[in-house]
């Protein structure tokens, strides 16, 4: 083999040699050409033979590779409880608490020279202790002779409340300047110079009450006292002292209670002095259970004074509901004397004669019943129908040689009342709110021809409506029927029971519609306006004959909270 291989390198040796001898052989001399010639050819790169590794895996080698950890493991028992859990509730983000304006200034003026003033203060947010003060003052001067009104009310209070109970009071103050302005159209003459009359009326209240439990066998209680003095231009004056108590056992379902009063009063005016005391007890039991109220009591009252008698009334009220806060049917019987007070009188009725006579009068039994509910977020609804029996109710009669000034009268026996009320109240989130009342009175007088100025027919309505945060429109309603009024034609004082039914006679005094309207705009947070007017129809309205309320009147101002 290998001798074969040394043969085969010499032979190709000798070729070659062979081929360079000849490409050397010297020709004959030419001519020389220089030329310079240059070859491109396209780059082969050579590799060279790959390395290859003829080692095959060990497969006798089996052993296991093993990691290394370092971690620890905590011992913790599982916990198999099914039950519900408790959801915890997220807490709100703390927000800041508006700033409320509690305190504010009110100031008007506009036609009929009115004037117009109101103020209101009190003490900032506390859970225990409230105190503040409320003043206003109202006049005005109608187109009439001395057809002038001025009206100012002061109150203070305060109100403190601890662990078991409360304690509030307040103080009052009213007065009230006018001047008997009464005009009879057929006769213009003759009341040239009114005479002027002012009521001054000043007032203490105090109570103290338990907190509400509602523990089974709770206990409550209550007291109260409030004395007043009012008098007048003419020497009359008027004293009162009432206390009033409240208690009550809650033994279960029932209630054991006692509530009493005692008024002690007396009346003075220029002729003579009137002592007018009552006392008051009423014991009852209350049932109370699921959806129905019941109480069953008497009301005993004592008279004593210039008047004395005792009477026992039944005291019973029923309540049943039939829908939850929907449809509720409520009644009552009850009967009392109710004490005719110069306050009462001269409150319904300014235009008083001097020397008045005060008697009082007996409720001797009474019904009352109906229904009361909601229909539905923001309604409300309340009618009933009620019954009374009054005995020598006091009337108001033109006197005879005053024609402006006013007596009362009793009508002697017992008059016989039946009436409708009914209330609806409508509030539509914060936008509107609206609340009208309605009574329908049918009266039988015992010994007299009239119930004298007690109207059939009154209404009185109040809307108001929120057109943005800043603007508020408001408007009134109030409508009175037809009442009736005797005038005197010979001096009563004269008169006997034999007398001629000529000696008087009854006249018809005009019902009316009173509109009214206004608005409220707040210009910041502090300051705001509003405008009011009155007898938007101008109407000739007459609350007592002879006596025309004033006409279209309107006033406007400003107003500053703080």
């Amino acid at each position: 083999m290998k001798i074969h291989h040394n043969i085969y390198t010499w032979l190709i040796i000798l070729t070659i040699t062979a081929f360079s001898t000849k490409g050397q052989e010297i020709k004959p001399l030419e001519k020389t050409v220089t030329e310079e010639v240059e070859v491109i050819r396209p780059y082969k790169p050579v590799l060279a033979e790959a390395v290859k590794l003829k080692r095959s895996p060990d497969l006798e080698n089996i052993k296991t590779y093993k990691a290394k950890f370092n971690y620890k493991l905590n011992d913790r028992k599982l916990d198999l409880n099914t039950n519900i859990e408790k959801l915890q509730a997220q807490n709100l983000v703390p927000q800041k608490e508006k700033q409320l304006l509690n305190n504010y200034v009110k100031g008007a003026l506009g036609s009929l020279s009115t004037v117009f003033a109101e103020g209101y203060i009190a003490t900032d947010k506390d859970e225990a202790l409230q105190a503040g003060a409320f003043f206003k003052h109202f006049s005005q001067q109608g187109t009439l002779n001395k057809q002038n009104n001025s009206q100012q009310q002061l109150n203070v209070f305060g109100r403190s409340i601890g662990d078991k109970s409360i304690l509030s009071g307040n103080l009052n103050f009213q007065r009230q300047d006018l001047y008997f302005y009464g005009i009879d159209e057929l006769n213009p003459t003759l009341n040239l110079n009114p005479e002027n009359q002012v009521y001054n009326f000043i007032e203490l209240n105090g109570e103290v009450l338990n907190k509400f439990s509602d523990k089974k066998n709770s206990t409550s209680y209550a007291l109260k006292a409030n004395a007043y003095l009012l008098s007048d231009k003419f020497d009359a004056n008027e004293k009162s002292l009432t206390l009033t108590g409240f208690f009550n056992k809650r033994i279960g379902i029932l209630n054991l209670g006692l509530a009493t009063s005692t008024e002690i009063g007396t009346t003075n005016n220029a002729t003579n002095r009137l002592a007018n005391h009552l006392v008051r007890l009423n014991p009852y039991l209350k049932f109370e259970a699921k959806g129905v109220k019941v109480a069953a009591g008497i009301n005993f009252v004592q008279e004593f004074g210039n008047f004395s008698g005792s009477r026992i009334f039944p005291a019973i009220t029923a309540d049943f509901t039939l829908i939850p806060e929907y449809l509720q049917i409520f009644g009552e019987i009850k009967g009392d004397v109710n004490r005719t007070t110069l306050k009462n009188l001269s409150d319904e009725n300014p235009f008083l004669n001097q020397n008045i006579n005060i008697q009082n009068s007996v409720e001797k039994i009474s019904f009352s019943g109906g229904v009361k509910g909601t229909g539905g977020l923001g309604f409300g609804y309340k009618a009933k129908v009620y019954s009374k029996q009054i005995v020598d109710m006091p009337l108001f009669v033109n006197n005879f040689s005053n024609f402006n000034k006013f007596d009362v009268v009793y009508d002697i026996g017992a008059m016989h009342l039946l009436g409708l009320e009914g209330e609806i109240s409508v509030q539509v989130n914060d936008k509107l709110n609206w609340i009208g009342k309605i009574n329908l009175e049918d009266y039988n007088p015992a010994s007299e021809i009239a119930s004298y100025f007690k109207p059939q027919l009154r209404l009185n309505s109040n809307l108001v409506y929120n057109i943005s945060e800043k603007l508020s429109l408001n408007a009134s309603t109030i409508i009175q029927g037809v009442s009736r009024a005797k005038i005197f034609l010979t001096d009563p004082k004269l008169q006997t029971l034999t007398s001629s039914t000529d000696q008087h006679k009854i006249v018809s005094v005009k019902g009316f519609v009173d509109l009214g309207a206004g608005a409220d705009y707040q210009l910041n947070k502090k300051f705001g306006a509003f405008v009011r007017a009155n007898n938007l129809l101008n109407t000739n309205n007459n609350r007592f004959l002879f006596y025309p309320l004033n006409g279209f009147n309107m006033f406007g101002g400003f107003s500053y909270s703080f």
